[in-house]
C-alpha cells in the first residue's frame, strides 16, 4: 500500500447500514487500497458478519478466476490457425 490512499469514511453514510457500506468498499479491500486503519475495521467486520464474509469470498474468488483466465495462452497452433483465418478475411476485403 502507499501513503496517498484516501481513508474510506469511518462511518456508514446517513441510512447506510454498516454491511452496505462494507460492501461498497469491498474491491478497494481486495485490490490493497485502503488503510490500514480501513482493512483492520473490514477484516473486524466480515469476521462477525456471514454474509459480507460470504460476498468477499465469492469475490475473491472471482478475482483469482479471472487473474488465471488472463494469464493463460492459447496454444500455438490455434494461433497459427488465428493468423492464417485474418489473413484469408483479409486478402478477400
Amino acid at each position: 500500500m502507499s501513503g496517498d490512499l484516501t481513508p474510506i469514511p469511518h462511518e456508514p453514510a446517513e441510512g447506510e447500514s454498516e454491511c452496505e457500506h462494507a460492501l461498497v468498499h469491498l474491491y478497494e479491500y481486495l485490490d490493497s487500497e485502503m488503510t490500514e486503519a480501513d482493512e483492520r475495521r473490514m477484516r473486524a467486520h466480515v469476521a462477525h458478519c456471514s454474509p459480507c464474509l460470504a460476498e468477499l469470498s465469492i469475490e475473491e474468488l472471482v478475482k483469482k478466476l479471472v487473474k488465471r483466465s488472463c494469464a493463460e495462452q492459447a496454444p500455438e497452433t490455434l494461433l497459427v490457425r488465428i493468423r492464417q483465418q485474418i489473413t484469408v478475411m483479409s486478402v478477400h476485403d
